[in-house]
């Protein structure tokens, strides 16, 4: 739990400085962890998934117990460490600047700990499931959602495959799988291969996901395969 020991102690910082901001925010990150890239990588990442969901769930009007149970599942929170995190969620909820503000700053925050370019993937997919936390994605928590993956510099593609994962109705396998409907068996077990090694949960650790945040590739991979073995079905019927 060294994230959040980590956190805790930017929580201190910020809080004891009576002045928490967006700017305040970042240059406390930056200042507190200049000296380990990894535990700067790693905050980067709470972070940016923190405040959002801050922003989504001030977007949307509400913050549910069913969000924060989702949140509580992203991240294994302790006892004694659920009211540190929770201070830098309302902090985030209550500063004026906007989600988008708070997308593109957190965007460059990441970039300066050295984070890879499927590293804000990663947070995406955090965000969809805590807004699918109370049973479906609203058209105003998914207008969010497309809206900061805009400007994480994500495709329409890959924010296409990680709404599709989260949210019921008509599944496409090969669009979760980023594959073409026309895609033969080799491909798509070739397809299937890569992005088993790709969100293994010691590949989000190697990018700079904390180690508390696994339940996301667990999740993404329950995905994965249930979209593989649709596809081997319709293959063999």
């Amino acid at each position: 739990m060294r994230i959040l020991s980590s956190l805790s102690d930017l929580v201190s910082a910020l809080t004891s400085g009576g002045r928490a901001t967006l700017d305040s925010l970042l240059e406390t990150v930056r200042s507190l962890f200049s000296g380990d890239r990894e535990i700067r990588r790693n905050v980067a990442f709470s972070v940016a998934l923190i405040a959002l969901s801050a922003k989504m769930a001030k977007a949307d009007g509400i913050v549910t117990s069913s969000e924060i149970v989702a949140f509580r599942q992203i991240l294994e929170i302790p006892d004694a460490e659920l009211r540190n995190v929770f201070r830098l969620y309302d902090l985030a909820r209550q500063d004026t600047a906007g989600f988008e503000e708070y997308a593109r700053k957190l965007t460059h925050l990441c970039g300066d700990a050295g984070c890879d370019d499927t590293f804000l993937g990663d947070v995406l997919d955090g965000l969809f499931h805590i807004a699918k936390a109370d049973g479906v994605v609203h058209e105003r928590e998914l207008d969010v959602l497309a809206r900061i993956a805009a400007i994480f510099g994500l495709t329409e593609g890959e924010f296409e495959r990680t709404r599709l994962r989260h949210t019921r109705g008509e599944e496409n396998p090969y669009i979760i799988l980023g594959l073409d409907p026309d895609a033969g068996p080799k491909e798509a077990r070739a397809r299937y291969l890569t992005l088993v090694r790709e969100n293994h949960p010691d590949s989000l650790v190697a990018r700079g996901v904390p180690d508390e945040f696994t339940f996301i590739a667990t999740e993404r991979m329950k995905a994965i395969n249930s979209a593989y073995a649709m596809i081997e079905r319709r293959a063999g019927a």
